[in-house]
């Protein structure tokens, strides 16, 4: 057994966990984590994908959408990255690859490392950042204290021009575009992370990189 495949069957388990763990949740925001503020409520018509969306590859005639609701935060994210990875490679020039952001509850810098991808977005340094957090995840996942200081240095090495980075992360804007993608991902149903939906129908989570790769080129012969 390959140790990608080894690693997505971890991953299956760990969102079932998660599944089970916040099925019937509200998801927060970090003033709600602190005792106060509001929580995030599904959206009034929840999308798997708006034209605000991070788009991974835009291929010329986009056959298929793979959307994720993700959490930088989460060990099975870090799980499916390769494989997700490797399916960009492989089919990039005829399949859309979504990013969306799922902060999950209990993860104390997922909301935070959501900010930080979109406050490079704002520099059009998304998928570098969005790269960034996902090799790097074993070195700053499930701290309890803040690694704010972690991905500053991060936005550092990727040349971002800090103070606008900076204020950025704390632009409330920034922290609403985060909400909104969690607002559609409640009002689909999203209960953990990952979750795939492929041209706006939700899969099962795959088991392998080869099981992945039959998905989508079933469809993509249809």
């Amino acid at each position: 057994m390959s140790k990608l495949k080894k690693n997505l069957i971890v991953a299956a388990v760990l969102v079932a966990g998660f599944a089970a763990a916040f099925g019937s949740y509200l998801l927060f925001s970090p003033e709600d984590r602190n005792g106060g503020g509001r929580s995030v409520q599904p959206a009034a018509k929840a999308l798997p994908v708006r034209e605000s969306s991070h788009r991974l590859t835009e291929p010329k005639q986009s056959e298929l959408t793979l959307v994720e609701f993700l959490d930088f935060e989460c060990e099975a994210c870090g799980a499916y990255f390769p494989a997700v990875e490797q399916l960009r490679e492989k089919y990039g020039d005829r399949v859309t690859f979504v990013a969306r952001y799922f902060p999950m509850p209990g993860h104390r810098n997922g909301e935070l490392a959501a900010r930080t991808a979109e406050a490079a977005a704002r520099q059009g340094r998304f998928e570098e950042m969005y790269a960034k957090l996902f090799t790097t995840q074993k070195d700053w996942g499930e701290a309890q204290e803040s690694k704010e200081s972690v991905f500053r240095g991060y936005a550092e090495e990727l040349g971002l021009d800090m103070d606008r980075f900076d204020a950025d992360l704390t632009d409330p804007q920034v922290a609403r575009r985060v909400e909104a993608d969690q607002r559609d991902g409640l009002g689909l149903g999203v209960e953990g992370t990952p979750t795939f939906f492929l041209d706006g129908e939700r899969i099962d989570n795959p088991g392998s990189y080869e099981e992945f790769k039959a998905i989508l080129d079933a469809e993509l012969a249809d």
